[in-house]
């Protein structure tokens, strides 16, 4: 979480809401790295947890990344989550609950949905309060 939440000053800086993501493989390696990048990119689909999925299946070669994690400093939105899922994530790691979008768990449960073709665990609240400091911190700001 401590890299992600890296990932997540880096969007912060460059004055997107700051959600850091990195995907992790079962040895513990980083595979992918990102950070919210729609404002930079102009793209609306440039979240974190979808900027380092794809840097992820890059360096894998593959779309598939069975035993990996996903680690991200705010719960996934329904994109991110159905994301993680196509993905085949063995675990999606967040921080800080998403009350107004959440899909893990807050507002939709698309992971544990029982018609997603894949199930992976979720871990909730890893580090939530730095998390949660992080955004709050920025939207203090723009007030």
């Amino acid at each position: 979480m401590r890299a992600a939440l890296a990932q997540a000053a880096r969007a912060g800086s460059a004055e997107d809401v700051p959600v850091g993501a990195v995907v992790v493989s079962g040895s513990g390696e980083v595979l992918g790295a990102g950070f919210n990048r729609r404002e930079v990119d102009s793209d609306p689909t440039a979240h974190a947890e979808v900027v380092a999925l794809r840097e992820a299946g890059r360096r894998l070669g593959s779309w598939r990344l069975e035993r990996a994690s996903l680690i991200v400093t705010l719960e996934p939105c329904v994109m991110c989550a159905g994301a993680a899922v196509a993905a085949r994530v063995e675990r999606i790691v967040f921080g800080a609950f998403d009350e107004k979008a959440g899909a893990c768990g807050s507002v939709w449960d698309l992971p544990r949905d029982r018609a997603s073709l894949h199930r992976p665990e979720v871990y909730a609240g890893v580090l939530a309060a730095e998390c949660t400091r992080m955004l709050s911190d920025f939207f203090g700001r723009r007030r």
